[in-house]
């Protein structure tokens, strides 16, 4: 029941991103990612050096699906439009890119138990801290994020609070056999329109890492 109940409710979830990116008039037609490169490969694992980027960010309270629905929407109207572009009057639409991610502000609360969000969109690898256009919301804020390590878990099907746990555990597991040390929370990125059936879904756990 547990299982049924969870699966409804990130359907219900993944609708409200849809309503979103529809009443905007953007597919969400994501092709730019991040800039990485595989340091080590096992199975479903991989260790990864990102470069240095730029995220804008909002920080949300609530349970992972609303506080994910409330994010997205925000981010999703600065890049929509609600925005100033530099030295102009005028709005500017940037071009949506994955992942999603969604992370525990709190760096000692688990994916399951956050009620305090960090929620990421990654922004074009075109754009400088000085070309990109300015959020009008100010619960919206850009960052920039130098170069990082991330020990990285990929899946399909949908996200329930149980699968979650039991791939975090995985991933923290395959972490510990290799000796590296984590850098703050798992995060949880997301790469796929949300009407993507479950098992074309690409899901990925992110945790930062120090090597030796």
């Amino acid at each position: 029941m547990e299982l049924i109940i969870n699966g409804l409710k990130h359907v219900f979830s993944g609708f409200v991103f849809s309503m979103v990116i529809l009443s905007s008039g953007v597919a969400l037609a994501a092709t730019e990612e991040p800039k990485y490169s595989v340091l080590l490969k096992e199975d479903a694992f991989e260790m990864r050096q990102y470069a240095a980027l730029i995220v804008a960010e909002t920080a949300v309270n609530g349970d992972m699906d609303s506080a994910s629905s409330q994010g997205f929407r925000a981010i999703a109207d600065f890049i929509f439009g609600n925005n100033k572009a530099p030295g102009q009057n005028t709005s500017a639409k940037i071009a949506m890119t994955a992942p999603v991610t969604v992370q525990p502000r709190n760096q000692e609360n688990s994916l399951r138990e956050a009620k305090d969000w960090r929620i990421q969109f990654v922004m074009p690898a075109d754009y400088t801290m000085a070309t990109l256009p300015k959020p009008n919301n100010q619960a919206v804020q850009l960052r920039e994020v130098p170069a990082q390590k991330f020990a990285v878990m990929r899946y399909s099907g949908l996200n329930t609070d149980s699968k979650i746990e039991d791939k975090t555990k995985e991933l923290l597991a395959w972490v510990k056999s290799k000796n590296w040390q984590t850098a703050g929370s798992p995060q949880l990125s997301r790469y796929d329109p949300p009407w993507t059936l479950p098992m074309w879904r690409r899901n990925e756990l992110w945790v930062e890492v120090i090597t030796p």
